[in-house]
């Protein structure tokens, strides 16, 4: 197969890089250097000249305060994902298309199926859905994964922010009161590569949900982040949403029920702890790498 992964330099792209490296299948990895796909005809040419037989869309807009007042929002969430659909669609191309969270509202009581309502409180949520409709509305072969609260040992992310502040600071602050999944952008990687490798995707298309196991708050991450790496000199305190206002609204509970993927693909999920520990130590092996650099 000849897979095409755009946002490669994003913290998903990345970890598509390391999993493609090992692939008998052919990867073009590009980001908007290569590739600006809010560009219909650059799309278009890129596909039919590589012989493209998927797509794994790896950009996105992901700054949710600055989703609010950028247009930029709409261009690279709904727009680009609108093309890349498009062309999937004229070269019978299967789409992997990576969505969020964010486009449930939190009101629910128990975790979102694929089926729920969707209902977005932020421009970035909005735009998130509105690739989704997109995407269907292109009639193209697509696998729209919806996922959240992603980190890596690269980018910007709450982890490494975490890391940072704990470090610097004697005291910090984090809500207690929106409840979700952390997920390693190296588990959502490996779980499309294994459905890409295996063939799974003929007759499997559609929506599904993909975090890590478990639940907790943000304050509950800050709090294991730092005490797995030994920053117990600062001192971390639960706080409400509300002592904090923001421009976007978030949603207070996303929990994303991940039965329909586990069942369709047989995927085995780590917990979010297994896995953030993984990508602590695997941080730490890189900045050891590169400080043993000359």
């Amino acid at each position: 197969m000849n897979i095409l992964v755009t946002g490669a330099n994003g913290q998903l792209g990345r970890q598509m890089q390391r999993l493609g490296a090992v692939s008998p299948n052919n990867y073009l990895f590009t980001d908007v250097d290569r590739l600006d796909i809010t560009d219909a005809a650059a799309v278009r040419e890129c596909i039919a000249r590589n012989r493209i037989d998927t797509i794994v869309n790896c950009a996105a807009y992901t700054n949710v305060e600055r989703a609010e007042e950028e247009a930029a929002a709409d261009r690279l969430n709904r727009a680009a994902v609108e093309n890349l659909a498009r062309a999937a669609a004229e070269a019978d191309a299967l789409l992997v298309h990576v969505s969020t969270d964010y486009v449930f509202d939190g009101s629910s009581p128990v975790p979102y199926t694929e089926e729920a309502p969707t209902a977005p409180v932020s421009a970035y949520g909005r735009t998130k859905l509105a690739g989704e409709e997109a995407v269907r509305a292109s009639g193209c072969r697509h696998l729209i994964l919806r996922t959240a609260w992603l980190y890596s040992e690269t980018g910007n992310n709450f982890l490494r922010t975490m890391l940072r502040l704990t470090a610097e600071r004697e005291s910090l602050n984090v809500v207690f009161d929106q409840v979700g999944t952390p997920t390693y952008a190296g588990d959502l990687a490996l779980a499309i590569f294994s459905i890409l490798e295996g063939g799974l995707d003929r007759g499997n298309e559609g929506t599904y949900h993909f975090t890590d196991e478990g639940v907790c708050s943000w304050y509950d991450f800050a709090v294991e982040i730092a005490r797995a790496v030994g920053h117990d000199r600062c001192r971390i305190a639960p706080c409400r949403t509300s002592e904090y206002p923001t421009r976007a609204r978030r949603p207070a509970f996303s929990v994303l029920d991940k039965s329909k993927l586990k069942r369709t693909f047989g995927i085995e999920i780590p917990h979010w702890r297994e896995s953030m520990f993984y990508c602590l130590k695997r941080l730490q092996s890189m900045q050891g790498q590169a400080s043993e650099k000359p």
